[in-house]
């Protein structure tokens, strides 16, 4: 029985959640066709949070591996197409730690494509009701830094040579949304159902489909 691990992060900048937490721990344990969904926490935290991705890597070698975290105010599920090899954090970790231009991997290459199928993801999504795109930049923060620590490790260990890898933004809920002004929220049942609709995408589809999904700036 192959495993499909899904990461969420604990909460962070004053939050008292994190939906990418409380989206991935919903779907613990299920299943999507012959796979089995494992969801873990990783710390909000430079560096830790790569080990902690590394040893569950190491754990379940899973067929697709996904990294969720929360981007308030962003309007829909967004598919990270590109990590970049830089930490530039505005703001400090839960750790206190606030990394300005320094480099993820030193003397790693300056960026990785995800390698789960983006615009199959979307397509999925958008058909189940879900809004969804592809995103061309995961930011500078902790989610950038396990994405990008993800695609290195399965870039660079064997054993993991069949994962496929990849990492979705998702939107404040709505209990956080009411204390930021404007700010857009999607219900926990709407997060939780696309991040399962892309999951059987991913599993789906070795190759992706071709389709528009670039921006204009």
């Amino acid at each position: 029985m192959s495993v499909v691990l899904l990461t969420g992060f604990e909460p962070f900048d004053n939050e008292a959640t994190n939906p990418s937490w409380e989206a991935v721990r919903a779907l613990d344990g299920a299943r999507v066709g012959s796979a089995t969904i494992v969801a873990r926490q990783l710390p909000c935290r430079f560096g830790d949070a790569n080990e902690a991705m590394a040893r569950l890597l190491r754990e379940y070698r899973p067929a697709v591996a996904i990294a969720v975290g929360q981007a308030g105010g962003r309007t829909e599920m967004s598919i990270e197409r590109v990590a970049i090899n830089v930490d530039d954090a505005r703001i400090a970790d839960n750790a206190g730690r606030q990394p300005v231009d320094e480099p993820i991997v030193a003397d790693g290459p300056a960026a990785y494509f995800a390698s789960v199928p983006i615009k199959a993801m979307v397509r999925a999504a958008r058909a189940a009701g879900v809004p969804a795109a592809v995103s061309q930049t995961a930011g500078t923060f902790v989610c950038n830094h396990v994405f990008y620590g993800l695609m290195h490790a399965l870039s660079h260990d064997a054993a993991l040579a069949g994962t496929r890898g990849g990492f979705i933004h998702i939107p404040f809920l709505p209990e956080q949304a009411s204390r930021h002004v404007g700010a857009p929220s999607m219900g926990l049942d709407t997060l939780v159902s696309g991040l399962r609709v892309m999951v059987q995408a991913a599993l789906e589809h070795v190759e992706d489909v071709r389709e528009g999904g670039g921006q204009l700036h």
